[in-house]
């Protein structure tokens, strides 16, 4: 007897245009699509041509001309200034009607860009729904992003107007945004007409010329209807993070992203219009703009906004508290955030302090998720913990339990199976050139066969050729993820790691994750991060960096012999792993991903740049010390 999810996955392969028409139906367009799929000049393929829709009416709008005004849209809630706040759908509709008609105002047009450099708060999801509403592209730069950076997505955006606010909050400090803002704008060759800037009372900004003060402007500004796009116009513009030099804009639609993004909250997040939804990430961040603003609204949920950081010592229960106070039914985190709060509170103690009867399920995304934590979450929290795998290009997952289908059996180390509407090959090059499909079990190059479903970049923006380069050129036919993993007898997939994580141990090829779930099973480390160090003999040989658990009362000499020893039980002498070193924490992104790349950098005495992207700078100092004293050198940046 199939299952519901074989089925879906088969009709989905077998006639996918008739698979994504229906699920189109759930969306209100101005005017239908000629042809679902345009596949007239691969590898360009475009969805729902013809159709012409609005994405902020398909997520505000229409919920409250079906009555629903009074549902909460979103929930702001915000430790760092003490604020909990709703805005229901009617709320939603008048203040994104409002500041579109401020961008109207001040010439944005259909198509016009408009940069969003905004911290967490509810004005944040606003601003990207007014340009959706005028038509208008958004390109949402990380608050707090260094000028550098932020210069060089407005030279390649080249953004009408910006919006911002005077500043973001972090635990311990103020972050000024304004100056931040200004010196891009000097480095930028192109500069915005205007800017509109929200004050926030912890820190008032001083406007200059072309700056216009945000509540003045939407007190003067007339409400803006939605204006109809094509589908296959431009949503957004997302840069990938941590670029230099000419950054990566990947390019959202309009009409595939509606129907993929409605579609993965019923079918992937098992959510019903009316429920509570929390991903806790930041708007900066693919999640954010998928999971945080858009998916649920369209679906036509309640969503969480967080301010603040829901991990470390002064928080160890915001995740608890949140769930409780807001009747939170699916939160969206990132592995990290869990093995930090694993950390903090090993016997999960935090937990029976609050009602959590509301959670069904937990996805975690973002990073390998390790077998341990999976189990101590699902062992502390008593529901469905979904590993679930998929990238900033993608747009929704790629691989998951999808929970709305009938939830599978969970193996732990893999992000289930693929979901309707992708085909995820496993690849590799034959010594001739040509590529293969790898059998159950081998690991390889992890590639998903053209065209890519609704939802997914179709190009970079105004680069064709760099969207061909980066992403299609490795196998022909495939777009090619990074990463590296296996498909098991049952269909499960496992990501391994990137395939730059891959490293050649006097020529057998190993995966670093792998190795990084075998240290992670000792019952002393909370994280850790294995990385390829270059060796003369070898060519590379793994180094592993562990933290461990808050009050872990044993030495480094004690701890480090074991992690060696499990590595080679388990993997034999072939992996030789022979070094390991305990330290205080990993150097991270703001968005909780580790960076493996700079410490493998750092370790083999290579001149490295600190990341725009990463949490506390500092860290590197530790890391650079630690390595230094385990015979690493020290490379100045």
């Amino acid at each position: 007897m199939t299952t519901l999810y074989e089925q879906t996955l088969r009709r989905a392969r077998d006639d996918p245009e008739d698979f994504w028409a229906q699920a189109a139906e759930a969306i209100s367009w101005a005017r239908r699509w000629d042809r679902v799929l345009d596949d007239s000049n691969p590898p360009f393929y475009r969805w729902f041509e013809g159709a012409r829709v609005n994405t902020c009416y398909n997520a505000v709008d229409r919920h409250v001309e079906a009555g629903r005004g009074k549902q909460p849209a979103l929930i702001y809630d915000s430790p760092v200034t003490g604020t909990v706040a709703a805005l229901s759908y009617a709320d939603l509709r008048e203040q994104t009607a409002r500041l579109a008609g401020v961008l109207r105002n001040l010439g944005v047009r259909r198509g016009d860009r408009v940069l969003v450099y905004m911290p967490m708060i509810p004005e944040a999801a606003v601003a990207m729904l007014a340009c959706a509403r005028l038509g208008a592209v958004h390109s949402v730069v990380f608050g707090g992003f260094a000028a550098k950076e932020l210069a060089t997505r407005i030279d390649d955006a080249k953004p009408r107007v910006v919006l911002t606010a005077s500043c973001g909050i972090e635990i311990a400090r103020i972050v000024e945004y304004k100056p931040l803002l200004d010196e891009a704008i000097v480095m930028s060759a192109h500069k915005p007409s205007a800017t509109v800037l929200l004050q926030r009372p912890q820190q008032a900004a001083a406007l200059g010329p072309g700056d216009h003060d945000w509540l003045d402007a939407v007190a003067a500004a007339q409400p803006a209807d939605c204006v109809p796009v094509e589908a296959t116009d431009p949503l957004y513009i997302l840069y990938t993070s941590g670029t230099t030099g000419v950054p990566k804009g990947v390019v959202r639609d309009n009409g595939g992203h509606l129907v993929a993004l409605d579609w993965s909250m019923r079918h992937v997040y098992g959510m019903a219009p009316g429920e509570v939804y929390w991903a806790a990430s930041d708007i900066g961040w693919v999640v954010g703009h998928s999971y945080i603003v858009y998916a649920p609204l369209i679906h036509g949920c309640t969503t969480v906004l967080y301010e603040g950081k829901p991990v470390g010592t002064p928080n160890a229960g915001a995740f608890w508290r949140v769930i409780a106070d807001h009747g939170v039914s699916a939160l969206f985190t990132a592995p990290t955030a869990f093995r930090a709060i694993k950390r903090e509170d090993p016997q999960g103690k935090l937990i029976d302090n609050f009602d959590l009867s509301s959670l069904r399920t937990l996805f975690l995304a973002g990073e390998r998720a390790d077998p341990d934590t999976v189990g101590w979450a699902e062992e502390k929290l008593e529901v469905p913990v979904i590993d679930h795998w998929w990238q900033t290009e993608t747009g929704w997952p790629i691989a998951a339990n999808c929970v709305g289908l009938g939830a599978l059996p969970v193996k732990h180390g893999s992000p289930t199976k693929v979901v309707p509407g992708y085909d995820v090959r496993i690849l590799e090059h034959d010594d001739d050139g040509s590529s293969r499909e790898l059998p159950p079990g081998e690991t390889g190059a992890i590639a998903l066969r053209l065209p890519l479903p609704p939802g997914c970049l179709p190009t970079l923006w105004k680069n064709d050729d760099g969207y061909v380069d980066s992403y299609l050129s490795e196998f022909e036919g495939y777009y090619q993820t990074g990463d590296a993993g296996y498909v098991d007898q049952d269909g499960y997939l496992y990501i391994m790691s990137r395939t730059d994580d891959l490293i050649n141990v006097a020529g057998h090829r190993l995966s670093t994750g792998g190795m990084e779930e075998i240290l992670a099973s000792h019952p002393e480390v909370a994280e850790c991060a294995v990385i390829g160090v270059a060796d003369s003999l070898k060519g590379q040989v793994p180094l592993g960096l562990v933290v461990l658990y808050a009050g872990s009362a044993r030495s480094e000499a004690e701890i480090v012999p074991e992690l060696v020893q499990i590595v080679r039980d388990q993997l034999g002498p072939v992996a030789s792993f022979k070094v390991a070193a305990v330290v205080d924490r990993l150097p991270k992104t703001r968005s909780g991903k580790v960076l493996r790349g700079t410490m493998r950098r750092i370790a083999d005495g290579v001149p490295y740049t600190v990341p725009a992207t990463i949490d506390d700078p500092a860290i590197l100092d530790e890391i650079e010390q630690t390595l230094s004293q385990i015979g690493y050198p020290r490379q100045p940046r």
